[in-house]
């Protein structure tokens, strides 16, 4: 069952999410959840219309529901994403493992399964609208998390100001990372971007030099702080 209550969290500042689901029980649910919260609230209950909406609102965020009447929501994303760079959660009834990482790959930035909490929901909006925030800097280098200072543009890594080395190849994840901070990335992203689209099935590459990343980074690796693993899909940097 999904829950409703009150919330102490300060009201958004106008941002504009758009909600692509065809279930007007679940569009009402939304509606009373993110406008309580101060966001403004476009819907769209099929792909044409979430196409259409993306392209003359431009919305600040999409909340995009798998099963709709006209197109399979996994096919509707590389469309959305064509068409901007404002995050994408999908919030689908689809527990597949599979299902999660195929959304993920083909551009979406969170994947909130139902039923769910409003506040998870909230929080997830409030993480995507914060990276978003981050993306729309101009020639953002550098990167925070805890005590530590990811220079992207030097690729040096620095905890309270004394460098910390790394090598190349445990730079190139966690700048993959930190260029989608708190955001899931897929292990077949990280292989891309650290070995190239030959290794899409070495996933264990990526498991020995999360493992050493967290040895350097973490105070205890085994209950990691910022280098969380999201089971089955990939890797998340907390900030």
């Amino acid at each position: 069952m999904i829950h409703l209550s009150s919330f102490a969290e300060p009201l958004a500042h106008g941002s504009t999410i758009l909600v692509v689901e065809d279930d007007q029980k679940m569009v009402r649910i939304f509606t009373r959840a993110l406008e309580t919260e101060g966001y403004r609230l476009l819907d769209a209950s099929d792909g044409a219309q979430a196409l259409l909406s993306v392209r003359t609102r431009n919305p600040d965020l999409v909340l995009l529901d798998l099963g709709l009447p006209d197109v399979d929501g996994l096919a509707l994303l590389p469309q959305l994403r064509s068409c901007t760079t404002s995050p994408i959660i999908v919030v689908s009834t689809r527990e597949q493992e599979s299902a999660k990482v195929k959304a993920l790959d083909a551009g979406a930035n969170d994947y909130l399964t139902k039923p769910f909490s409003v506040p998870e929901l909230l929080a997830r909006v409030r993480v995507a609208l914060r990276g978003r925030a981050r993306v729309g800097e101009a020639a953002r280098t550098r990167v925070s998390f805890g005590n530590y200072t990811l220079d992207l543009e030097a690729r040096l890594l620095y905890r309270d100001e004394r460098p910390i080395r790394l090598s190349p190849t445990e730079f190139k994840l966690l700048a993959t990372l930190a260029r989608h901070a708190d955001e899931v990335v897929t292990t077949n992203a990280l292989l891309k971007e650290a070995w190239g689209s030959a290794y899409q099935t070495k996933h264990g590459y990526v498991r020995v030099y999360m493992h050493a990343l967290r040895r350097k980074l973490e105070s205890d690796p085994t209950r990691p702080r910022y280098l969380v693993n999201e089971s089955g899909l990939g890797y998340r940097l907390r900030t």
